[in-house]
């Protein structure tokens, strides 16, 4: 045990350490590392167990639901309880060390930390660890499987377990700062619905009118997925870092750069300093003309962004009233770095694009819509694209 938890005060924590529970309903949440939202729980009954420093509890959850395996006896929870407790500790002792823990630990993000035998999410599919929305916009709690810490071995092991626990709180992070995701788009956009605006009617919104405004394109047609699926089954940078996180589930990737690319684009709509910099990425992130905005991966292509838009002659009516536009995509190359004579060049701090953080992202996406969206739409750009896809 880390020297800075007493022998008494680690006491404190065991008494009554597994009486706290919860059930779980069957409601559907979300798909992938989603799991249920907090109005599917019941309140955890119990004062859970404080971590000096830290704001939030951990509470242990013996049993499980039927056909999630068995639960956890006493030693078992002693011995995951002990391990949390240790690794948060540790933690917030080296919390500089860990930048997504410091940031979600100093914005008050975690709500709770959850025990659990296992942790599954609505399909079904375990998972280490479950972040979840609760009813407090900007608050989650994280679900921990005491079946996969056994199963790894970190039980007794802080520090070992440290750094795997520190890599989710991106989960915590985005979870916390995103709303649920929209609902599924269908393959065929919703053009007719889609709430286009000019763009002086774009430049007059205010911040949160944008914002709301880009929602409600992205439950019409805006997508922030690759139609070509080149992430299935791929890794994941972590944030700032050219370390790969191997991905959990086919789409792990595909779900965490969905959520990022959603993220970015909201700063750009959102932040007056985009205004002024890259005013042609607000309009048109508004204005009907862009369709996708998504990570690939194409290791054929030294690129690492590229605006595609369909020639004059594929051009869409879209929109109330109707308005002729040419589908955009902005794609940015996961594994690329940026070259000395892309505009963002400086901003990248020489990582590869899937490293970048969000607000590194968001200018990124930013100013190759500025200095690409006009050039590209005069003549289009598609034939690269059909020479260039995945197979």
């Amino acid at each position: 045990m880390p020297r800075w938890i007493s022998s008494s005060l680690w006491a404190s924590f065991l008494m009554g350490a597994v009486t706290a529970c919860f059930t779980a309903d069957d409601s559907v949440a979300h798909a992938s590392h989603d799991g249920q939202s907090d109005a599917e729980f019941h309140d955890l009954s119990g004062s859970g167990y404080e971590i000096p420093g830290l704001s939030f509890r951990v509470f242990v959850d013996r049993e499980v639901e039927e056909g999630m395996g068995g639960p956890l006896d006493q030693a078992q929870a002693d011995a995951a309880l002990r391990t949390v407790i240790e690794t948060f500790s540790h933690l917030y002792h080296y919390r500089h060390t860990y930048p997504l823990f410091d940031e979600a630990v100093s914005k008050g993000l975690l709500d709770r930390v959850i025990i659990r035998p296992s942790v599954r999410n609505h399909e079904g599919k375990s998972f280490p660890f479950l972040v979840v929305r609760t009813a407090n916009p900007g608050r989650v709690r994280l679900l921990i499987s005491a079946s996969s810490m056994r199963g790894g071995r970190y039980l007794g092991e802080a520090e070992r377990f440290a750094p795997v626990l520190a890599r989710e709180f991106q989960w915590v992070i985005s979870k916390a700062e995103t709303g649920p995701k929209p609902k599924a788009i269908s393959v065929e956009r919703d053009l007719r619905h889609a709430p286009i605006r000019t763009d002086k009617e774009v430049l007059a919104l205010s911040s949160g009118e944008r914002v709301q405004l880009l929602q409600e394109l992205f439950e019409t047609y805006l997508r922030a997925v690759d139609d070509q699926r080149s992430l299935d089954g791929q890794s994941y940078y972590e944030v700032g870092t050219t370390s790969l996180v191997p991905p959990s589930q086919p789409d792990s990737a595909t779900k965490f750069y969905e959520i990022r690319v959603r993220e970015a684009l909201q700063q750009i709509v959102r932040e007056p300093s985009f205004d002024e910099s890259t005013p042609l990425a607000v309009t048109n992130l508004l204005n009907g003309n862009i369709w996708n905005v998504a990570f690939v991966k194409i290791e054929q292509r030294d690129w690492a962004t590229r605006t595609r838009v369909q020639p004059a002659d594929k051009a869409v009516m879209i929109g109330k009233p109707e308005r002729l536009i040419q589908p955009a995509a902005i794609l940015i190359n996961l594994h690329r770095v940026a070259a000395p004579d892309d505009p963002f060049y400086a901003d990248t701090k020489h990582l590869p694009m899937g490293a970048l953080s969000i607000d590194q992202l968001a200018l990124v996406i930013a100013k190759e819509i500025q200095q690409s969206i006009m050039e590209k739409s005069q003549r289009g750009h598609v034939a690269q694209d059909a020479l260039t896809a995945p197979k």
